[in-house]
């Protein structure tokens, strides 16, 4: 796919790392409804074990930060944050491959979730008891990730939305998206449902920056060698260090300097006169 052409025209390739979140989505929706109509104590139970909250998060359900992007209760919802994968996430994950996708998908959503939770925090400062609290579920915080993933690699592209027969720019999309979340945010008293779905957009720009560019992978590459050389390099140092405590013990004196070369004596220097007798 050419950078910033994108046409949404017609129902993208159902496959790859799209198509096995989706049908994970489905599943556990399908699940989850008809435990709420058969057995509701139960479904209930699923509910809030997987919908993020603040309050049993203080309680140590960290899995949370993760299963609230499956729970839904809402058909609305579950559809339109589907939606928003199916059509965008195929030509994102083409650009980016199925490995680095579910790290987007799942990066995201625990980002988008901890920025939520923390959030929380602010209520009781605010005196607001519905600051960021309540509770939140689905996967539109990382529908609004990839959303914002895709204009940043597609920056001019126009989508059509189907079936509108009209070219929108992708960010008159990103905009009118975020808009309409911070309408709802104000309306519904800054619940932590909506907090996530605009942290969501957050999330995807921070993930992009760190690990989907290519000034990224190679900031993070160079920081992996720098991090391997120090090890080595500690490593050799203390082998040196014990090489020299070992050789005392048997009434012999041997010498290292700071990078853990040998320093032979004096009267056995070779090497042009240098100090060591080699330099690894």
């Amino acid at each position: 796919m050419a950078r910033n052409v994108y046409s949404g025209m017609g129902f993208p390739p159902f496959r790859g790392a799209v198509r096995q979140i989706i049908l994970a989505s489905v599943a556990i929706y399908v699940v989850t409804l008809l435990l709420l109509s058969f057995a509701p104590a139960t479904g209930r139970t699923l509910v809030a074990l997987g919908a993020l909250s603040p309050v049993a998060i203080h309680h140590g359900w960290l899995w949370q930060f993760v299963t609230y992007a499956f729970i839904y209760v809402d058909p609305m919802d579950f559809v339109l944050s589907i939606a928003g994968i199916y059509f965008l996430g195929y030509a994102v994950e083409q650009q980016i491959g199925s490995a680095r996708f579910y790290g987007l998908f799942l990066g995201s959503t625990i980002v988008a979730g901890v920025a939520g939770f923390a959030l929380s925090f602010l209520g009781p400062l605010l005196h607001s008891p519905s600051f960021a609290q309540g509770s939140a579920s689905g996967c539109g915080a990382a529908a609004n990730a990839i959303l914002m993933v895709f204009y940043l690699f597609n920056r001019n592209a126009p989508i059509m939305l189907f079936p509108i027969p009209i070219q929108i720019p992708v960010k008159w999309i990103v905009m009118g998206i975020a808009g309409i979340e911070t309408a709802y945010l104000l309306l519904h008293g800054f619940d932590l449902h909506d907090f996530i779905l605009l942290l969501g957009l957050g999330a995807g720009y921070v993930w992009y920056s760190l690990f989907l560019t290519r000034r990224s992978k190679l900031q993070i590459s160079e920081r992996y060698f720098a991090l391997r050389n120090y090890y080595y390099r500690w490593k050799r140092r203390r082998a040196a260090r014990k090489f020299e405590v070992y050789m005392r013990d048997h009434n012999r004196t041997v010498t290292f300097d700071e990078h853990g070369n040998y320093i032979p004596p004096d009267d056995d220097k070779k090497n042009g006169g240098s100090k060591s007798g080699w330099v690894n």
